[in-house]
């Protein structure tokens, strides 16, 4: 399996940005495609959105469309998502994740590797 590591979380005020980023170990990242999620206190690991092994194709959830991208780079097997327009909902641990299912698939049980999280905190 590959081992995720999710960084660049922190505490920024509505309308703001972020970049997170997820460095994954091992030689066979492009074989997975993969995805962040995301988890409030006290509610279910929601998805956010994909990307498939070449990051030709990308999946977002509609509450994210048009404020986040998706992105990876196969050379430096890393994962990315820029948080744009940040509103105080989108407060919650984020996570990567990996697998070697269907792309943009937004069941968490269908991810094989997941990253420890990183919390993004929204104030209004």
């Amino acid at each position: 399996q590959v081992q995720l590591v999710e960084s660049g979380g922190g505490l920024v005020q509505a309308g703001g940005s972020l970049r997170l980023s997820c460095a994954a170990s091992g030689r066979t990242f492009s074989s997975y495609a993969m995805a962040w999620f995301r988890q409030a206190p006290g509610k279910e690991r929601d998805f956010v959105a994909g990307i498939s092994w070449s990051g030709v194709s990308t999946y977002y959830a509609d509450s994210v469309k048009g404020r986040f991208t998706i992105s990876r780079d196969n050379a430096k097997n890393t994962l990315a998502l820029q948080l744009n327009s940040l509103k105080p909902e989108d407060t919650a641990v984020y996570y990567c994740a990996a697998t070697t299912g269907v792309p943009g698939t937004t069941t968490p049980r269908s991810y094989n590797s997941w990253g420890q999280g990183t919390q993004v905190t929204v104030s209004s």
